[in-house]
């Protein structure tokens, strides 16, 4: 801590962040032993982050993140999206398809930036606020291989007519960025995806990963 922090905030925040690492909560009891603190410091955080709706407590006295983390984070896709359209733009441009970011949205695949090309005489309508499973398209998959591979780099994926007939697709996860799971790729009229492209959309998705970090 220096003089230009606040070590109530800091606590208070290392309280989100304990609980968000847990499935089952914890205790006052627990969190006094892994802050460090005694219980009527933690008792006074856990009121103050339960009156704005960040934590719960069960009935068994147990705090778990509460239902307004959930409102802040829906605040995090408009700096996402905006971090990330120089590279969807470098990107849609130099291969001449649809590019877009996409998130994950519970069991879900949510586009949440979208940027066509400009020169081309055709490319695929592709909406950010779009969303389909993981398990299909190659945004999810790129995303799924993230997360079966998490101490490599999983590349891209390939997928052909499994959202939109006559559609193929390319993506790469996002990797190492800390609160953000997700994809960039790319969406094109076309019986194959060219070599390049693969190539393309990782290094698209490093580039926006640089940018979140």
């Amino acid at each position: 801590m220096t003089a230009e922090t606040s070590q109530t905030l800091d606590r208070g925040l290392r309280v989100l962040k304990l609980l968000a690492d847990t499935d089952h909560g914890l205790t006052v009891t627990e969190l006094s032993l892994k802050l460090g603190v005694n219980r009527t410091v933690v008792y006074r955080l856990l009121a103050t982050l339960e009156q704005h709706a960040l934590i719960r407590r069960d009935l068994g006295g147990r705090a778990r993140v509460g239902l307004g983390v959930l409102r802040l984070g829906r605040q995090v896709h408009p700096l996402v999206r905006e971090a990330a359209m120089p590279a969807l733009r470098s990107l849609a441009e130099d291969i001449g398809a649809t590019a877009h970011l996409t998130l994950v949205d519970g069991a879900d695949a949510l586009a949440v930036a979208v940027v066509e090309p400009t020169w081309t005489d055709y490319h695929v309508a592709y909406r950010a606020g779009f969303r389909h499973p993981l398990d299909r398209g190659a945004a999810g998959k790129a995303i799924l291989a993230a997360r079966q591979h998490p101490m490599t780099d999983p590349g891209y994926t390939l997928t052909h007519g499994e959202l939109e007939a006559g559609a193929c697709g390319a993506a790469a996860p996002l990797l190492g960025v800390t609160g953000v799971e997700g994809s960039v790729g790319v969406v094109m009229l076309s019986d194959v995806v060219p070599e390049r492209v693969g190539a393309r959309v990782v290094e698209a998705a490093r580039e926006v990963a640089d940018a979140l970090r």
